[in-house]
């Protein structure tokens, strides 16, 4: 299968005392027809990364290709080859709907028309209202609408959910999907885990401007050598035990306090939960929240890095 995107070495250093290193020496490389996503915290470099590969930002040193192309060469074809759907799109206020699609597929030499575009975004009752008017759910559809009017071999979605309400963003989810089934690929950055596994076939997580893990998601939660999660609190009392203590317990990989909760990674919970139980029965801690679930992405994140994707240090 051949390469929608291809970097190498790709570095972006920002002028400053001390300079900032927001790209060190990244590779990578994206299948056509695949959704590829970028994970990691703020600050991580993703919407530098994206906007080097849409061409909206020159790199400090490195390759780019993108659909086979190079910025600097054949700008004008990678243009009318891409969308692009930013973290934050300003549109005119006072434009319609169907203005503001008329305007963005002027930008292209081939496309889909205006009302084409809205079908797949389901704002057909709202053509002709100004953008204004629109919520902001709404305006974000109008937005990736804008980034589908050029008929794109390749999608960029940077944060296409980020404050958005859960219904919302399951509306954007089917847009995304729908696009991915005729074969065209998208890369999409964001933060939220439970979007990239049901998105992607294949996610990087970024830290600090380097892709520290690569793979599915399935195989990046694979590779952690606990399966599940425990999470409780406890009341607070003189007699609770040490946090220490839970690590003895059969079966737990690791333990962490997160706020209030304590937080065990363990391989077997149905043996590792009836252990934790009879452990704060004997001390006579009162549980005041207890959950279990499977690892996740973000789980993978901490135990790369210790941190949180959502963190911003």
């Amino acid at each position: 299968m051949s390469l929608a995107i291809r970097c190498h070495n790709l570095q972006k250093t920002y002028a400053a005392k001390p300079p900032i290193e927001a790209v060190k020496g990244l590779n990578l490389s994206v299948q056509r027809g695949e959704c590829f996503g970028l994970l990691g915290p703020n600050g991580a470099g993703k919407t530098t990364i994206i906007e080097i590969l849409e061409g909206l930002l020159a790199a400090t040193a490195g390759d780019v290709e993108v659909l086979g192309m190079r910025w600097g060469v054949k700008d004008d074809t990678i243009k009318n080859h891409i969308g692009i759907s930013l973290q934050e799109t300003q549109l005119s206020e006072k434009l319609t709907v169907r203005e503001t699609l008329t305007l963005f597929r002027s930008f292209y030499q081939s496309g889909i028309s205006p009302d084409e575009a809205i079908v797949p975004v389901s704002l057909q009752e709202k053509a002709d209202i100004w953008v204004g008017k629109l919520s902001g759910g709404q305006k974000q559809r109008l937005a990736l609408a804008c980034a589908l009017v050029g008929d794109p071999e390749l999608l960029f979605l940077d944060e296409p959910t980020t404050g958005l309400d859960p219904q919302s963003r399951y509306q954007i989810w089917k847009i995304i999907r729908d696009f991915r089934r005729k074969g065209r690929t998208i890369l999409l950055t964001t933060h939220y885990m439970d979007e990239a596994e049901r998105l992607c076939d294949r996610v990087a997580i970024v830290d600090y401007g380097k892709v520290i893990a690569l793979g599915s998601p399935r195989e990046l939660i694979a590779s952690l050598s606990a399966k599940h999660v425990i999470e409780f609190s406890l009341k607070a009392s003189a007699r609770a035990p040490h946090i220490s203590s839970f690590a003895n317990l059969p079966g737990v990989d690791s333990v962490a306090i997160e706020g209030e909760s304590i937080r065990l990674t363990v391989a077997e919970p149905h043996v590792s939960l009836p252990a934790l139980l009879g452990q704060l029965r004997e001390s006579s801690a009162e549980l005041t929240g207890l959950s279990t679930r499977q690892s996740s992405l973000e789980d993978v994140f901490i135990s790369l890095t210790g941190r949180h994707l959502r963190d911003n240090t």
